[in-house]
């Protein structure tokens, strides 16, 4: 069945259906990833966003539920190049065709994935329908996907109660803001017991439990939207218990501290993003999704200062927090599927603990 992407701008493409024939609206983003193309759908951070998966071919290994960074995938919509109908893996559970199905979200596949980027990156990212209605209106539909906003994503895609993944090290407790699932098994390999929150819980109750640490982790959408967290991390940056925050929790504890934070031309999505080390001049390759960043320029030193920075376009990626034992990340660290380079940052963190224990 032939289906349509229909850019804000005018732009459309044509190629085949794939996954649920539902029509969707949602903000077109791309991802620069070779592998880990089901570790990209079941992020959460993708909530309220359709995919595009620059590598050409997608699906080739199949679909491995042990893979998945959590219970379901995020995303409106996926897009791609070509997707492989027969994949080859011997932990091959299923097709992407399938996955789409099982979870009604819509797709398309065989159109030019580099043309859409470069339009994306040239114009900036913006919205879009994919439909398989081939007597739309461009006239009618153009105002509707200019006016789609994520909106507040964070809640629909947080943990629905408190659990606790058992160890016998430090306690964490993870504030779960949209969390990989590779970010509370990274601490659980090391020893730590991680209480698991939702994202609205009090700080109070964070701090009645009397974790050794707490981590923030990555989530979706437009930190600003996110008051009620702010509020609360605000609270919990008063203690002297050691926080470490990735992604969106980094953008969240800039705010809860006066800095500010805004939108990107089109964000870094994918598993090659080099990040320097201040500290220290080393490079790091990481692995990434956002759309947002910490303005540096409304940063009070006397607060924090920057710690890492892009290379590519020298953006915020990481802070250090004055007199305070809390380091925050723009990257993922955990990583999953690759690279590993920065992993390192979990050990600091086991330190700081240590420490003020």
């Amino acid at each position: 069945m032939k289906a349509f992407l229909i850019l804000e701008d005018g732009t459309v493409f044509e190629g085949k259906s794939i996954g649920s024939k539902r029509e969707v609206v949602s903000e077109i983003v791309f991802n620069t990833s070779m592998t880990g193309y089901l570790e990209v759908l079941t992020d959460p951070s993708y909530a309220g966003q359709a995919v595009v998966m620059t590598y050409p071919l997608i699906g080739n290994y199949g679909i491995c539920t042990e893979d998945m960074e959590s219970e379901r995938p995020w995303p409106d919509a996926y897009i791609v190049r070509e997707l492989s109908r027969i994949p080859s893996n011997f932990r091959s559970e299923g097709t992407i065709q399938d996955f789409l199905l099982k979870y009604d979200i819509p797709g398309i596949a065989g159109i030019d994935t580099r043309a859409l980027t470069k339009i994306l990156r040239e114009k900036g990212t913006m919205n879009g329908m994919i439909t398989t209605d081939e007597n739309y209106c461009l006239e009618k539909i153009l105002p509707e996907i200019a006016s789609y906003a994520t909106g507040k994503v964070v809640e629909k895609v947080t943990c629905a109660q408190k659990y606790v993944l058992p160890g016998d090290g430090p306690r964490v407790a993870l504030l779960d803001l949209g969390a990989k699932r590779n970010i509370a098994r990274s601490l659980n390999k090391r020893g730590c017991q991680v209480t698991v929150y939702p994202a609205l819980t009090p700080a109070k109750e964070i701090i009645a439990d009397e974790p050794d640490g707490i981590m923030l982790s990555n989530g979706p959408g437009d930190p600003k939207e996110c008051i009620s967290v702010i509020r609360e991390i605000k609270e919990l940056y008063q203690t002297d218990i050691p926080i470490f925050a990735i992604c969106l929790g980094h953008q969240l504890m800039a705010l809860a501290n006066g800095a500010d934070t805004y939108k990107m031309k089109y964000g870094h999505r994918g598993g090659n993003h080099p990040v320097k080390d201040l500290k220290t001049g080393r490079v790091y390759i990481s692995s990434q999704n956002h759309g947002y960043v910490v303005d540096t320029k409304k940063l009070d030193p006397s607060v924090a200062v920057p710690a890492f920075i892009n290379v590519n376009d020298g953006t915020n990626e990481g802070l250090a927090y004055t007199g305070k034992n809390i380091f925050t990340v723009q990257f993922h660290p955990e990583a999953c599927p690759g690279p590993l380079d920065s992993g390192y940052l979990f050990d600091r963190f086991m330190k700081m603990m240590e420490v003020n224990r």
